[in-house]
């Protein structure tokens, strides 16, 4: 099929930079023979220069709607003509911060090709090969009805696959097997010089390690073969409550630590404010209505803020409730939390998975989904995590943040150097902190600049102390601060740049490489 175009809504060349970018796609589009289509109509554009952190928009020329990867492919190598012309894969549009964008560029969306879950069994479990612009909540489902679910996720599953393997994919599980970018064996990649290439660990192996984590700047994931395990069908979802920050990392990292048998299977952790704030206080913890927060039981040493970690166990569910309350109850018998302060519900598998799903429908219902979100996600060494607590947990941020402040450890054992995801540089472990605000829109929430302030501040603080972190999810907005956060790895990443994408067409809301750098 011919390449879909609104042609009216195409300018009439000015003779600048975007007009002559305009006539390259017009002049080039009966020669691509797409399979799918572009779209240059406003209300498509207007979308694809949205993200969800509503803090940027990035008009494009126009989306592309590809059938597969030799649609990508074309559309590349068109841009390749053009000295300006850049290109960006997009999947549900969950960039924080205009990273999927592509001003005056092309956008892929990426939901419009096969993204097909087709799963294939063996003597440890399977593997499923799925499309890139594959929804990880549409793999859970099709993985599930044949008792089989990926080993590692996110916390939100209405993320493409291609889309979090570009950036590493974390969550409760990350601790055992690694983030989502360590759990698939074989990526179908369209590179920025227009290529298709399979790759995995011992084929095309530098392409493959290459775009894992490399925040699309060398190729877009087309296709990914993820690792498969027997699906649990039951799963007991515990929270407890710490006052001391010592006691929480401590059992944190003693649970992350142990043997597969020998502990839970997600490991979590959050910081709570220490009030009645419904949002951000006491009330934040509860998993039955019928068990609510009782403040009598929080030490008289505590401070601003409080601790929660949160576990969760898997089960069958012909398994008597009694083996499971002693598997528990022995785990949590080893640790230190306050008296009292435990939580617990059992659910189903999928619905802990899809528990993200209900907060969101609450969200939109409230008009705060739609807001800007200025989240912060951090990777903090676990030397200096203890200094983190002091410096932003109870004084920065003791009031809370309108929204979760996860915190909890991950083992640098269980990621591949090899991969482009750049780790704080010192220690066995580190800690994930994110900041997910989900502030009512200005007046009725504080206005977007006074928060996007206060992560500066959180920044400006961890480095004039000397603490080791990198930003996880990473936004910066010139040359020289990429270069600090990808420190002696830099020059790894510019020679893989030079060689997969030489003439920086692709992922340019990076910010990284301008078109046409000089690597």
């Amino acid at each position: 099929m011919i390449a879909y175009l609104e042609r009216v809504s195409i300018p009439e060349p000015n003779h600048n930079e975007e007009d002559d970018d305009v006539l390259i796609l017009r002049n080039g589009l009966d020669d691509l023979q797409l399979q799918g289509t572009i779209e240059f109509c406003s209300s498509t554009v207007s979308v694809a220069g949205r993200d969800f952190g509503g803090m940027h928009f990035a008009k494009p020329l126009a989306v592309v709607k590809p059938a597969g990867a030799e649609d990508i492919a074309k559309v590349i190598k068109l841009a390749s003509r053009s000295p300006n012309l850049t290109v960006s894969a997009r999947g549900n549009g969950h960039s924080i911060n205009g990273q999927a964008m592509a001003h005056n560029g092309l956008i892929i969306d990426m939901k419009s090709i096969d993204n097909a879950v087709n799963v294939s069994y063996t003597t440890s479990g399977g593997y499923a090969d799925v499309g890139g612009g594959a929804l990880w909540a549409d793999v859970l489902k099709r993985c599930v009805s044949l008792g089989l679910a990926p080993r590692s996720w996110t916390d939100y599953l209405d993320l493409t696959v291609g889309g979090t393997l570009s950036n590493a994919g974390v969550s409760g599980q990350a601790f055992r097997y690694g983030p989502q970018s360590e759990n698939v064996t074989e990526l179908e990649v369209v590179t920025g010089n227009g290529e298709i290439v399979t790759c995995s660990k011992y084929q095309n192996s530098q392409l493959f390690f290459s775009v894992l984590g490399g925040l699309g700047q060398f190729g877009i994931i087309t296709r990914a073969r993820v690792l498969l395990q027997p699906c649990p069908q039951m799963v007991r979802w515990i929270r407890v409550v710490y006052g001391d920050f010592s006691e929480f990392t401590r059992d944190a990292e003693f649970l992350v630590t142990r043997e597969e048998g020998e502990s839970f299977d997600y490991v979590e952790g959050f910081v709570f404010v220490n009030s009645d704030d419904p949002v951000n206080g006491w009330p934040s913890i509860q998993l039955d209505p019928n068990h609510p927060f009782d403040p009598v039981h929080i030490p008289s040493s505590a401070g601003p803020v409080l601790y929660c970690l949160e576990v969760v166990l898997h089960y069958r569910g012909n398994d008597h409730f009694s083996s499971v309350d002693e598997v528990v109850d022995g785990l949590l018998g080893q640790l230190r939390y306050c008296n009292k302060m435990r939580f617990q519900v059992d659910l189903s598998y999928v619905d802990f998975l899809s528990r993200v799903k209900v907060a969101e429908k609450q969200a939109k219902a409230n008009g705060i989904w739609d807001a800007p979100h200025p989240w912060l996600n951090l990777f903090v060494s676990k030397r200096d995590i203890a200094d983190f607590d002091r410096l932003v947990f109870n004084n920065i941020l003791k009031h809370g943040i309108g929204g979760p402040i996860l915190v909890y450890p991950l083992l640098r054992s269980k990621w591949d150097s090899r991969t482009s995801v750049v780790l704080p540089e010192g220690g066995d472990s580190f800690y994930l902190v994110a900041l997910l605000r989900f502030s009512p829109p200005y007046p009725k929430g504080p206005p977007v600049e006074d928060l996007i302030a206060q992560n500066r501040e959180i920044l400006e603080c961890c480095t004039r102390n000397g603490l080791d972190f990198k930003l996880y999810l990473p936004h910066y907005n010139s040359k020289q601060e990429w270069k600090q956060h990808f420190g002696n790895q830099w020059s790894r990443f510019k020679e893989r740049k030079a060689c997969f994408d030489p003439m920086a067409i692709l992922a340019p809301g990076q910010k990284i490489f301008p078109r046409n750098h000089q690597p």
